[in-house]
């Protein structure tokens, strides 16, 4: 009879305590819930900060001190940017331009690089590959100056390939990077397979590695664009007319408005507009960028 009087204490018990742990489970999921909420705030907040002082009035958007809501919607500023001096279009289509050239030069030296950093012994490897990401050790403004002098003599200076290079440069190491280890996840197996049916190591890396590494490359593209779409400061060096001009320089040229004064409201309109290929780039290829950066960066 003791034993079962005590068997609906301890059930009830232990239901207790399930129901404890439950509680406690659903209070760190919302605690999680709501310091991500407050991260994603944090992070929207300057991109919709910039959104409400672009459709506001050029005198609204200047005032001191500022008024977060726009009392009517304008969209002058938009029409200024896209009719600033060369034309949006034209600034827009040279950053297009060096971000392209420079996806095809990291990918056609990256590509080979990782291939055989991955899949080839021999000696000094892994010496040679620290001598590769060696350069991101160095700030490449202290670079700028003389490269610009060498681009110059042999008439790449004020040229989309010139500057490509130039982010080519700065995107390579990481690159290699990636797709080093992005080789080195495949099994070996299918190498092995290959090897023995004839095929070449070209062949291999086109007809084998190559589907398996397209995560990879969409990733390094990925990378490449945004850094090349956003660069700033060797597209001033580099860049001295302005229907060569990129989208970055277009910002800092839109900015000032009458007497000196900043025109807040065309250069958040700018923002916004150098902002929308970068998102639409990402989203269109965000699965094979997950897959990839999970792939190639953490084994």
């Amino acid at each position: 009879m003791t034993d079962l009087a005590a068997n609906p204490a301890e059930i009830a018990a232990a239901d207790h305590a399930q129901g404890r742990v439950a509680g406690e489970r659903r209070q760190v999921r919302y605690l999680v819930g709501a310091i991500c909420v407050a991260v994603l705030a944090i992070m929207l907040a300057p991109i919709a900060l910039s959104f409400l002082a672009s459709i506001k009035t050029p005198q609204e958007a200047s005032q001191s001190p500022p008024v977060y809501l726009p009392s009517q919607i304008s969209f002058e500023n938009y029409l200024k940017i896209f009719d600033f001096q060369a034309g949006l279009s034209t600034y827009a289509f040279n950053s297009l331009a060096v971000a392209g050239i420079a996806i095809l030069l990291c990918l056609a030296l990256a590509v080979p690089a990782g291939y055989g950093l991955a899949r080839f012994n021999f000696r000094g490897k892994e010496v040679l590959f620290l001598i590769m990401l060696a350069p991101l050790m160095i700030p490449y403004q202290a670079l700028l100056t003389p490269l610009y002098m060498m681009f110059a003599k042999v008439g790449l200076a004020n040229s989309h390939l010139g500057l490509a290079i130039i982010h080519t440069v700065l995107q390579l190491p990481f690159s290699i990077y990636l797709m080093r280890n992005s080789f080195e996840g495949i099994p070996r197996e299918l190498e092995e397979a290959a090897v023995m049916d004839g095929s070449s190591s070209f062949q291999v890396l086109r007809n084998i590695f190559g589907p398996l590494v397209v995560p990879g490359m969409v990733t390094v593209a990925l990378f490449t664009f945004i850094n090349s779409w956003n660069e700033f400061l060797a597209a001033l060096i580099f860049m001295n007319k302005e229907t060569a001009f990129t989208v970055p320089i277009m910002l800092v040229s839109v900015r000032t408005g009458r007497l000196g004064a900043v025109d807040w409201g065309a250069l958040q309109a700018g923002v916004i507009i150098s902002i929308l290929p970068c998102v639409l780039v990402y989203v269109l290829l965000q699965k094979y960028y997950v897959s990839g950066f999970l792939n190639g960066a953490v084994k």
